[in-house]
């Protein structure tokens, strides 16, 4: 059963708005993944944001107030069943493309519909009036370079076409709020809020740790010992970055702040792997000085491990 949100925000029922809204700011101060490396702080900080995403909105908040949990849980069958009372997307179909979609924190078969909005359906308990819309959930699919720069994008879906900021440096599973384009409300009730989960995709190139960026950087054997300034590639074009002489395969040289733009705090960084490559097939003259180099050097990796 999931948690109250009063108590996760640790306000009274009865809290105002004011009292909702700092207790949000202290509680997410504390567990933002970009301050709090617990591994349990990002989940603490989710849920934490779910809470007052409902009930910093009077009539969301309403709604949990008489539903409790239950005032998300929507079937599938949803519109077939109430006509108007919702509109919205449904959940048959989705939005098409392999896009999931979902509402809260989806709907297990066992609400009684009856009790939960009363002669609507004919039940009993008496009516509730207009019903708010349901929230939606969908994949955002990026690539590293479109989270990295953010920007203005149209999206499609379901037949309708929505205009999405994507803010710059969006990391995995943030979450872009569209108010009022989830499911519509029955009459003159608000329509639920449409949240966009992002994901980005596999990059042949970038790896993304938070908002850390890892890159493989070859150099040739000569780079490696004698030392360079060599390019490496990043989200927003070629950076210079210098080789210490030495630079052995698993080295990491670090581009402060190049990572991951972070609107509310200190950029990720990107970190260059050094990965020292030989040439597959050598000349005669290639291979000529390295056999020089074999018969002269003393250097055993093997021994200096």
């Amino acid at each position: 059963m999931a948690r109250d949100y009063y108590e996760v925000l640790g306000v009274s029922r009865d809290a105002g708005k004011d009292q909702i809204q700092q207790a949000y700011r202290k509680l997410a101060r504390r567990y933002h993944p970009d301050v709090n490396s617990d591994p349990a702080a990002e989940d603490r900080f989710k849920e934490v944001s779910e809470a007052y995403e409902v009930l910093s909105d009077p009539s969301t908040r309403s709604r949990y107030d008489r539903f409790g949990e239950d005032f998300r849980r929507v079937p599938e069958d949803y519109d077939e069943r109430v006509g108007a009372a919702t509109g919205g997307f449904g959940g048959r179909g989705g939005f098409g493309g392999g896009t999931r979609v979902h509402f809260g924190r989806g709907f297990d078969g066992d609400v009684d519909f009856g009790d939960i909005f009363g002669d609507i359906f004919g039940g009993r308990g008496g009516g509730y009036g207009p019903i708010p819309g349901a929230d939606q959930e969908a994949v955002l699919e990026l690539t590293v370079e479109e989270a990295y720069r953010g920007g203005k994008r149209k999206l499609g879906l379901d037949g309708r076409s929505y205009d999405v900021d994507i803010p710059a440096g969006v990391i995995d599973g943030q979450r872009i709020r569209l108010a009022g384009q989830g499911g519509r409300g029955s009459g003159d009730a608000p329509a639920g809020d449409l949240y966009l989960v992002v994901h980005i995709k596999p990059h042949p190139r970038f790896r993304l740790v938070g908002r850390d960026i890892y890159v493989d950087l070859a150099v040739t054997p000569w780079e490696a010992v004698l030392g360079a300034t060599v390019a490496v590639p990043t989200p927003s074009g070629e950076a210079k970055v210098k080789v210490a002489p030495g630079s052995s395969t698993g080295r990491k040289l670090r581009l402060r702040g190049a990572g991951m733009p972070n609107a509310r705090g200190a950029n990720g960084n990107l970190y260059a792997e050094v990965k020292v490559m030989v040439p597959s097939k050598p000349t005669a003259r290639e291979r000529e000085l390295f056999e020089q180099l074999a018969a002269e050097s003393t250097f055993d990796p093997r021994r200096e491990q």
